[in-house]
C-alpha cells in the first residue's frame, strides 16, 4: 500500500480552453494504527460489551470547524481487552489545528453506547513518517483499572 494518494487536477491553459495540462498533486496522509484497548468496563447488563472504535478527524478553526472524515474499526464480540491491528488512512492538507477524536463504542441492539473517549491534538505531536506510539486514557473506571487505547500515528507529506 502506497503512503500517498494522487489526485489529478485539470488546469486550463488558454482563454478559449482548447488545451489543458494534467498535474498530479500529492495529498499528505495521516495513518492511524489501532493496536488494542485495555481494561474496558463491562457496560452491558446481559452478556459482555462488543466494542468498536470510531475515529473522527476535524480541523478546529476559530469560527468553522472542517470535517476530514470518520472511520470505524471492526467489532469485537464479548471482549474487554480487544486487539485490533487495524490501519486507517486520512487525507489531510496539514496537521495545523487538527484534532483526532477517538470514541470507544459498544455495539448494542438499538442505539450503541459510548464506553469511553479521548481527543488528540495532532499538531502538538511532531508527527512524521516514522510511527509514534500513543497511549491515551479513554475511560476513568471507578472500581477497576482505567481503560487505555494504544495507537501508532504517522504523517507522510
Amino acid at each position: 500500500l502506497t503512503s500517498q494518494i494522487f489526485l489529478a487536477q485539470r488546469i486550463e491553459s488558454s482563454p478559449d480552453h482548447t488545451s489543458a495540462n494534467n498535474y498530479l498533486l500529492t495529498m499528505p496522509i495521516l495513518t492511524v494504527h489501532l493496536d488494542r484497548i485495555e481494561n474496558l468496563a463491562d457496560e452491558d447488563h446481559i452478556g459482555k460489551s462488543d466494542p468498536y472504535v470510531k475515529f473522527e478527524l476535524e480541523q478546529d478553526n476559530a469560527f468553522f470547524d472542517k470535517d476530514f472524515g470518520e472511520m470505524k474499526s471492526s467489532k469485537k464480540k464479548d471482549e474487554q481487552n480487544p486487539v485490533y491491528g487495524e490501519d486507517f488512512h486520512f487525507n489531510i492538507p496539514t496537521l495545523n489545528n487538527m484534532e483526532l477524536k477517538i470514541k470507544v463504542m459498544d455495539d448494542d441492539v438499538g442505539r450503541d453506547e459510548e464506553l469511553g473517549e479521548c481527543k488528540i491534538k495532532l499538531e502538538k505531536l511532531d508527527l512524521g513518517p516514522e510511527a509514534m506510539d500513543i497511549k491515551r486514557k479513554v475511560d476513568n473506571n471507578i472500581f477497576s483499572p482505567d481503560a487505555f487505547v494504544f495507537l501508532k500515528l504517522s504523517y507522510t507529506e
